[in-house]
């Protein structure tokens, strides 16, 4: 009898309950194991051991001596030194509580306020439930929290034959040349994508065309996406209002939530206005041109087989046209595919003018709606650019205001303020040298405190 035929009989003679005992003993010992390797990692770096032994770098040191690669040794680092100021989440992960992979989630959301909450959440979930939670949380968020849409982040992963994989970094490479700037992986694949999508070439219109629904009760957006309906950042749907297409009736305006997915001006139908009937859906773009807007309208309500433009046609070929159809951001080169943005909201009293509209490539754009720049006009009608911590752009920033300021920019937008008092109480605050090192809670306590109430959409 060989080998095979005699482990298999011993396995006949093991009960289910022992192979359970057996697992779970050696889950809990691989959580306690892995708790002091994260431990012993962050003490080596600490010490150095790779320079000790002659090492280039402490990622190299442990691929060859223990088989991690840098990116796994990375996360062990993170995890180990986050989980020195969560005592409670280390000590669940050292007594096999929780595993490894359900801590590492956790360190991304937990501070030592939140520790104990997020551990009684995490119970009786599976690791894909806790990831689908985490999804768009921030460092200090609870359970309770809302997602932030702008962190939350999708994995693409493709397996291809070496020819593919050199016309495609030859894509990316073209595509940031053509960009005259330098695109993340986000910006340079959606302007891929962009272009594979195509559309109509009229001037008048949005040049691409994708499916944008948006609830007229909360304002928030999904995009179709083959069939299935995934969400949007807020900001996406702020884009979208700037550059859009609007087909069919929605909700009653005074029904309507106050995001800025504003109707057309009244005034000359030519200029695509709406029917007093109703507005209309919007036809969207993920990065604000031809967008879609699609709502369930009232009982009753009447179907508008018009689709109007959001921006008068006359008036956004003039705007390209004087823009020379490229990104109006000082050394951005971009030319292909431009948004139209408008500089003061429409739903902030901004209007459909000359003045009041510029053309932006779609990483600039959404930067904008983000607050990490701001465009405004001077008294000449030059446009000027500056970072959220208000230095012209392309000047040195401080790296840690401008994150501050990005954040309580978005803060600000999501408890409902208006974006020009935002960036006028952002702006004052910056001028004031006393508040320049301040952290992101004191500049928002000192936000808020300047900010009416008036200022809050209701």
């Amino acid at each position: 009898m060989g080998a095979l035929e005699i482990a298999a009989l011993e396995n006949q003679r093991i009960t289910w309950q022992v192979a359970h005992e057996a697992l779970s003993r050696l889950a809990r010992e691989r959580a306690a194991a892995d708790a002091e390797e994260g431990s012993w990692l962050l003490a080596a770096q600490r010490a150095a051991v790779h320079v000790h032994l002659g090492y280039s770098a402490f990622s190299e040191y442990v691929e060859r001596m223990f088989g991690y690669k840098p990116r796994s040794t990375q996360e062990k680092l993170r995890v180990a030194e986050a989980l020195e100021g969560l005592p409670t989440l280390a000590q669940a992960l050292s007594s096999g509580e929780l595993s490894w992979s359900a801590v590492r989630e956790l360190t991304r959301v937990a501070v030592p306020e939140t520790e104990q909450e997020w551990l009684d959440f995490t119970r009786g979930k599976t690791l894909r439930q806790l990831e689908q939670v985490l999804a768009g949380k921030c460092s200090g968020d609870t359970p309770a929290s809302p997602p932030d849409l702008s962190v939350q982040r999708h994995t693409l992963r493709f397996e291809v034959v070496a020819e593919t994989f050199a016309l495609f970094r030859d894509a990316m490479n073209e595509l940031r040349r053509r960009a005259g700037a330098t695109l993340d992986d986000d910006s340079a694949l959606l302007e891929m994508a962009r272009h594979v999508l195509g559309g109509p070439r009229d001037e008048g219109r949005a040049s691409y065309q994708v499916v944008l629904n948006v609830c007229p009760e909360c304002g928030s957006g999904r995009q179709q996406a083959n069939g299935g309906l995934v969400p949007v950042d807020p900001d996406v749907i702020r884009m979208a209002c700037c550059d859009a297409q609007h087909i069919g009736p929605m909700a009653d305006r005074s029904l309507a939530p106050a995001n800025d997915l504003e109707p057309e001006d009244s005034g000359d139908p030519r200029e695509g206005t709406p029917d007093p009937a109703g507005p209309s859906q919007a036809d969207a773009h993920v990065s604000a041109s031809k967008s879609s807007r699609t709502s369930h309208p009232p009982a009753g309500a009447s179907v508008s087989p018009r689709a109007k433009q959001t921006i008068p046609p006359a008036l956004r070929r003039a705007v390209l046209l004087r823009d020379q159809h490229r990104c109006q951001v000082p050394g951005c080169n971009n030319a292909s595919w431009v948004d139209v943005h408008h500089l003061e909201l429409r739903s902030e009293r901004g209007c459909h003018s000359l003045a009041n509209l510029t053309c932006l490539c779609s990483t600039h754009h959404r930067a904008a709606h983000r607050g990490k720049i701001t465009l405004a006009r001077s008294e000449s009608g030059a446009l000027r650019v500056r970072h959220a911590d208000g230095t012209e752009y392309g000047h040195c920033v401080k790296p840690q205001a401008l994150d501050v300021c990005t954040k309580v920019f978005s803060a600000l937008r999501n408890l409902g303020f208006r974006e020009a008092q935002v960036r006028a109480v952002l702006e004052q605050l910056q001028r004031e040298p006393a508040l320049e090192p301040a952290s992101f809670d004191g500049l928002l306590r000192e936000a808020l405190a300047r900010l009416r109430p008036s200022g809050v959409r209701r």
